[in-house]
């Protein structure tokens, strides 16, 4: 009696740990599969501060500024050039004022600032820009050699999309909408983190669910026509 009773139950705890998995995956997910927190992924410094609206006043300011440029350049009909010409022809007039006004009442004009890097932050900043450049090289090696196609699929579809969505709006606009989202989604998403990461799991497991359903009726057969195609 005793070794029947064993067996149905393994068979209960076998039933209840696949459940118990699943879910602990899905409380665990996080986007982007960052390990530490979002100040330390957005990059821990002052410009992380003014994404999570830590200085509240700066992160207003950003938005004020872009929606100031953004309305000169949209509704002005001024051309860019021009815009840039005007603010600095009205700034280096008002330097020149404030310059002459110093030197007339025997005040010594303010001394220019200097940029100071140090060695050892140039040479870190342009080995990780090579490190960047190298990559992307890389990437573009293998995407036009086909050897990840999966990767062509992912450029190709992101290309479309902005060639479409540029054809509604132009670059100026394009580049507002980015600064509003990206002083503003940090935050929210900095507010309301776990109910985020838990309906972005499930529309992830979804989607990946999707693609390897194409993937492995359409993507796969598409290599291996060209591998015959080349032996051939």
């Amino acid at each position: 009696m005793e070794n029947s009773s064993n067996p149905e139950g393994e068979d209960r705890r076998n039933q209840t740990i696949p459940s118990t998995s699943s879910t602990s995956s899905s409380d665990d997910y996080r986007l982007f599969d960052r390990q530490g927190s979002l100040h330390q992924f957005l990059g821990g410094g002052k410009a992380a501060d003014i994404l999570l609206w830590k200085q509240w006043s700066v992160s207003l300011g950003v938005i004020v500024v872009a929606s100031v440029a953004w309305l000169i350049f949209e509704w002005s009909g001024l051309p860019f050039l021009s815009i840039c010409s005007d603010v600095l022809l009205i700034l280096i007039i008002v330097l020149f004022v404030h310059s002459n006004y110093a030197a007339y009442r025997d005040r010594q004009p303010q001394s220019l600032p200097e940029l100071e890097l140090s060695e050892e932050m140039v040479n870190n900043a342009a080995a990780s820009f090579r490190v960047k450049i190298n990559n992307m090289l890389l990437m573009a090696h293998d995407i036009t050699l086909g050897k990840d196609f999966r990767l062509f699929f992912k450029v190709v579809t992101c290309l479309w999309l902005l060639s479409a969505i540029g054809s509604y709006c132009s670059f100026f606009t394009l580049a507002y909408i980015g600064t509003i989202l990206s002083v503003t989604l940090p935050a929210f998403y900095s507010k309301y983190e776990e109910p985020v990461n838990k309906y972005c799991g499930i529309i992830q497991r979804k989607f990946s669910q999707q693609y390897k359903i194409v993937d492995d009726s359409v993507t796969n057969r598409i290599p291996r026509s060209f591998s015959k195609d080349k032996d051939t």
